[in-house]
């Protein structure tokens, strides 16, 4: 096991040892040692670089990988010795790797500063975080396109400011969800392209002067090119900031759907159920079954947003170029990651546990004059002014009301009343079923339109785009 030399490696400027409080003040290797596969990843393409441009012998570059894959080893399986005195990851390794291999071991760090070096890691963590919370989107996706499925015909209220508004089908309004994450992978997909560039090379803010060859570096790191100004690719962070956007708005969406499941599963909606290993229950009430799992996910969306509003005031005053201040980005990017993950981890087990209620989602959309459009729609065909059959359906929705009837339940003498114009044929465009299925076209709630958009969803899962 690697015993890291506990000696600075810019100790040479100091006279004095540095305070203790100040060791623990400065430190990061405590959260920033999950960085520490994308650091040796990053020091191997470095110095292989080097070895190609003659900078470094090839005898000395094979011994340096050598030394970090030794490291790397013992880091996968915990026995890596992690100091704070040595601040940060960087250093860690790097010490480890001089104790590990000699003095050639000092040769790593040529052409390079930690301020390239951390911007090239974290886009490298990014990078496969990225992929990784897409992943767990398709798995989602995939969850709501199955249960969508299932009720591809289910009919429900559709609401406007929580009322009653137009009937619509279960399965027409979980792919309402899927759309929101579909966006939701394309701003990732979007933000990983400008994310994969590779800044190392721009040393600590100026360049180098060793001759060397940051495309064989980009390569070798499947980066898609390097950064094309020194001080501004070792100050930027508007990749995690923009990564962070990105996964606030998908805890936006989350809360969203955790905010309906919520109204749908309580007593007052009784809409759906949530599986009982979904949820928890009361201390005091034996009754209870609380949906805790959405509760948490609407309420770790405020955490993320945190998350996001630390990274932007981070980067607000900040002169060109590093500042040590960039220290405090990586607790925030990798508790938003973490959270995101979760709760679409979440989501993807709880999603099939749900179970509807389907003859009081019937009901409910019976309830609320839902069909009032469609009769509206109904007169205008007659050659009705849209604004005049407007006034003279709200005219039978206010007599349906006093008279405790269904707009269905009405006898053509009553709607008469209204307008001369309907005839017997108006019954089909009042019913539940008449309605959703006279929605027939792209993006309508019809069942057929529904069954075509799953099909389609289903489609962009399988290619991932």
């Amino acid at each position: 096991m690697s015993k890291p030399i506990l000696s600075k490696p810019w100790g040479g400027r100091f006279t004095a040892p540095t305070n203790e409080f100040v060791e623990q003040f400065t430190q990061s290797v405590s959260y920033d040692q999950r960085l520490a596969h994308y650091d040796i990843m990053g020091s191997i393409a470095h110095v292989r670089m080097l070895a190609k441009v003659g900078v470094i012998a090839e005898k000395e570059s094979l011994q340096i990988i050598d030394g970090l894959q030794s490291i790397a080893d013992e880091i996968n399986v915990g026995q890596f010795s992690w100091s704070t005195e040595l601040e940060d990851v960087h250093m860690n390794i790097e010490t480890a790797l001089v104790s590990k291999i000699g003095d050639v071991g000092k040769k790593l760090h040529t052409g390079r500063s930690r301020n390239d070096q951390v911007a090239t890691d974290i886009r490298l963590y990014c990078r496969d975080e990225i992929d990784a919370v897409i992943e767990a989107i398709q798995f989602v996706l995939s969850a709501l396109a199955t249960l969508a499925e299932e009720h591809a015909d289910a009919i429900m209220p559709g609401f406007t400011h929580l009322q009653s508004a137009q009937p619509v089908t279960f399965g027409h309004h979980l792919l309402a969800w899927a759309e929101m994450l579909l966006r939701d992978r394309a701003r990732l997909q979007d933000c990983r392209k400008r994310m994969n560039i590779l800044p190392l090379g721009s040393a600590a803010l100026a360049g180098t002067s060793y001759p060397i060859d940051r495309e064989f570096v980009a390569e070798q790191l499947e980066f898609d090119g390097v950064t094309s100004n020194s001080l501004d690719s070792v100050s930027d962070r508007d990749f995690a900031i923009e990564l962070t956007s990105a996964l606030s708005l998908i805890m936006m969406h989350l809360s969203r759907f955790s905010e309906e499941l919520i109204i749908w599963m309580s007593q007052a909606s009784g809409f759906i159920d949530i599986g009982d290993a979904w949820c928890t229950g009361s201390s005091i009430m034996p009754q209870k079954k609380n949906p805790d799992i959405p509760e948490l996910v609407r309420g770790k969306t405020a955490r993320v947003y945190g998350d996001l509003m630390a990274l932007l005031t981070l980067m607000k005053a900040q002169p060109l170029a590093y500042n040590r201040d960039n220290q405090e980005d990586k607790e925030t990017l990798f508790d938003a990651i973490d959270t995101v993950k979760a709760c679409l981890q979440a989501y993807v087990g709880m999603i099939p546990t749900i179970t509807l209620k389907k003859e009081r989602l019937y009901q409910a959309a019976a309830s609320g004059y839902a069909t009032a459009t469609d009769l509206a729609d109904y007169l205008v065909k007659t050659g009705l002014p849209f604004r005049d059959a407007h006034e003279a359906v709200g005219k039978i929705v206010q007599y349906a009301i006093q008279q405790d009837k269904a707009l269905d339940e009405l006898s053509l003498d009553e709607l008469q009343r209204f307008s001369n114009v309907i005839n017997n044929d108006v019954f089909s465009v009042l019913t539940l079923e008449g309605s959703v299925a006279a929605r027939n076209h792209i993006g309508g709630t019809a069942p057929e339109q529904v069954k075509a958009a799953i099909q389609k969803l289903q489609k962009s899962i399988k290619e991932g785009f």
